[in-house]
């Protein structure tokens, strides 16, 4: 990719930067790597072949999850008593375990004896193989098929984003918008389906703004996109969201899917959603870790910090959230090409060089991390309803993604603000970004500020204070016992939202490793076997 280094930045303020990061993520992992979730423990189920749901709709996982958490607790994980009670013909398969589970006819127990121990955790582990393994199959196939299909010639690779609630009327849309030019589609989901503690089954029909993220969904818009691939030529990759109550398991389905892309904020659900920091460290840290095993590019969220602070004021917090995200990423085993790190076009069209500044913005962003595919977000917190000049200003945003190098352009549409997107409203779209594109792609070569001139000057002066900002979180007296980054996220350092860390949704599914802990899924993730 293109990569402007026009900025002349100071590689030891970067280096800074970046030891600020790593001093504060480092607790963080601490406290990630000693807990478990409910989410965790679905998720490792799910790898080992458990899926469907009663006639209530309550996936079979969540019943399992529970039925061990509530007569031995989740600290040791829950395969090893899941086996054992297999073991011990409580039931024939994990299916039918399940089912009796959730009518209370089975027993659980953490062996006492080593020799059964041991034999549980190896059948749990003979169980759960299989399921990385399909993660392996999906990643070579994703590079057999690019490689007979080819990548997008251009950069930024055009996002799209088609979501009616209805699957079957998102298939047309985005075959439609393949057509049309764009390169990823991301499927959002439904409103609330973060807040949910269970992922829905099979293909869905009814959605709030979005499509319900569930593995039957995945499978059928891949293979939608595979087939309209095939007709284009090119490779069409497919975005969803790994975020909320069941991020470990959505990441596992995404990978045993083969989707491409997906949304991973290590913050984005404790900020916006009150979701709880101690369950959503733990959460992404296990996402992000079948991420990198299943060659799954993620895409970050500071776009949103700036729908709810100014983004002239806080856009260090931007920075800051970017080389978080990059260290916690890299610590779960992510490359610097699957780090979507994501910022955004939001800056008050109204002020004076409002352009001039995001230019700033978006070179830092992409000067800090020169091999990363960066997500590039239209403005929204400013779009009027005023379509007309909504058009103008998404050309400008499209603009600056190609002065600035950017890898992964959402498209914006004139509609934001007024209603949900329709089909010619996405067509226009595309032919703004496609017109600037074509015309002015090549302006990455040629555009290069002027020494110590206004770009420069702010793109060094928004550093300056993300360092800052990241030394003052490193050095104040803890009030808490927290750790600084989650006193920091307590007091609201991140998009004004204020989100301790003994509080939040999700928290009661929490649990603290036991010295006898197992879990099949993070050692095979971890060893890389």
């Amino acid at each position: 990719m293109s990569t402007p280094k026009v900025l002349e930045l100071d590689r030891a303020d970067i280096r800074r930067a970046r030891s600020h990061a790593a001093r504060l993520g480092k607790p963080v992992v601490a406290m990630a790597t000693s807990h478990t979730t409910v989410s965790v423990e679905r998720a490792t189920l799910r790898l080992a072949g458990l899926s469907g749901a009663d006639h209530e709709r309550v996936p079979w996982v969540n019943h399992l999850v529970d039925a061990v958490r509530d007569q031995v607790g989740i600290e040791h994980g829950v395969t090893t008593p899941v086996w054992d009670a297999l073991r011990r013909d409580e039931a024939p398969d994990l299916l039918t375990l399940a089912q009796k589970a959730s009518a209370g006819a089975v027993t659980f127990q953490i062996p006492e004896q080593k020799g059964e121990a041991t034999r549980a955790r190896r059948a749990a582990m003979a169980a759960v193989r299989p399921g990385i393994r399909r993660i392996d199959r999906q990643r070579a196939a994703r590079d057999k098929q690019i490689a007979r299909l080819g990548d997008p010639k251009q950069r930024p690779w055009i996002y799209l984003i088609v979501a009616t609630g209805d699957i079957y009327e998102d298939i047309p849309q985005a075959q439609a918008a393949a057509r049309e030019g764009a390169d990823i589609i991301a499927v959002i989901r439904s409103t609330g389906q973060s807040l949910l503690d269970y992922v829905p089954e099979g293909a869905t029909r009814e959605g709030f703004a979005g499509t319900y993220a569930t593995q039957e969904n995945f499978r059928l818009m891949r293979a939608a996109l595979d087939e309209v691939g095939k007709e284009l030529g090119r490779y069409i990759r497919l975005v969803n969201y790994a975020s909320g109550l069941c991020m470990p398991e959505i990441a596992t389905l995404a990978g045993l899917e083969r989707l491409d892309m997906m949304l991973n904020d290590s913050m984005y659900g404790i900020l916006f959603r009150d979701i709880n920091p101690i369950r959503t460290f733990v959460d992404q840290r296990f996402s992000r870790q079948i991420h990198a095993r299943a060659g799954i590019i993620i895409n970050t969220g500071e776009d949103n910090y700036l729908t709810t602070a100014d983004a002239v004021d806080a856009a260090h917090t931007v920075t800051v959230s970017q080389l978080m995200n990059e260290y916690f990423g890299k610590e779960a085993g992510l490359e610097d090409w699957q780090l979507g790190l994501g910022h955004a076009f939001e800056i008050n069209p109204d002020l004076p060089d409002s352009f001039r500044m995001e230019l700033a913005h978006a070179l830092l962003a992409r000067h800090l991390f020169p091999n990363a595919p960066l997500k590039w977000m239209p403005p929204t917190k400013h779009m009027t309803g005023d379509i007309f000049k909504g058009y103008l200003l998404d050309g400008f945003f499209n603009l600056a993604g190609a002065m600035t190098g950017q890898s992964i352009l959402l498209v914006g549409m004139m509609t934001e603000a007024v209603v949900t997107p329709f089909l010619s409203d996405r067509d226009l779209a595309l032919q703004n970004v496609r017109y600037v594109l074509n015309s002015a792609g090549g302006l990455v070569e040629d555009f290069h500020p002027p020494r110590d001139g206004f770009i420069q000057t702010r793109a060094r002066h928004v550093l300056g204070e993300a360092i800052a900002l990241m030394d003052e979180m490193s050095t104040r007296p803890p009030t808490r016992g927290w750790s600084p980054l989650l006193e920091a996220i307590a007091d609201g350092t991140f998009g004004h939202m204020k989100r301790p860390a003994d509080q939040g949704k999700g928290l009661e599914g929490v649990a603290r490793k036991a010295d006898d802990y197992d879990n099949p899924a993070t050692t095979l993730l971890e060893e890389g076997k």
